[in-house]
């Protein structure tokens, strides 16, 4: 460790100086993790609901939504440090069109996604499992959809063609 700047140490690493355990470049990493997370909870929780394993499809539910609440904190934070600033697709040729229809699509029912997820675990609390099924029938697969092109646009943005 030097002494000319300071020092901010990556996960796993203490410094007794500094409190800062990521750095905001490691944001977007952490969001497609969250995300990753999240697709497993969903698919898992849609699964032992289809067989009538309620508690596990609770606790799936619960945890899918608090890694995505954790998603949210994080991705907000990220774009609030940055200014705004977004992160350019470097990407040529075919994949090109390919990114960024998968990402217009990601954010328009990104933006649907949370009300949605609220209106279906409303109706849980007050017992109306039927609303409940109906809303889960609509925002199980939007929200796994949201989740999978989360990570495909990190991975694509930030992995296979990043910026130079």
């Amino acid at each position: 460790m030097t002494t000319d700047g300071p020092y901010i140490p990556r996960v796993g690493q203490y410094s007794a100086n500094v409190s800062l355990l990521m750095a905001i470049s490691d944001l977007p990493a952490l969001n497609a993790t969250l995300n990753f997370i999240s697709t497993i909870f969903i698919a898992t929780g849609w699964y032992m609901s289809r067989r009538g394993l309620w508690r596990q499809h609770i606790a799936c539910m619960i945890a899918a939504i608090t890694t995505s609440a954790l998603f949210l904190v994080s991705y907000v934070t990220y774009h609030y440090a940055r200014g705004g600033q977004s992160t350019q697709f470097t990407g040529q040729g075919i994949v090109r069109p390919i990114y960024f229809a998968i990402l217009i699509s990601h954010i328009l029912l990104a933006f649907i996604i949370l009300p949605l997820v609220i209106a279906t675990v409303v109706p849980v609390f007050r017992r109306r499992w039927e609303k409940h099924k109906r809303l889960g029938r609509w925002t199980m697969p939007i929200w796994l959809y949201v989740s999978v092109t989360g990570v495909l646009v990190y991975l694509m943005l930030y992995r296979w063609f990043p910026a130079p």
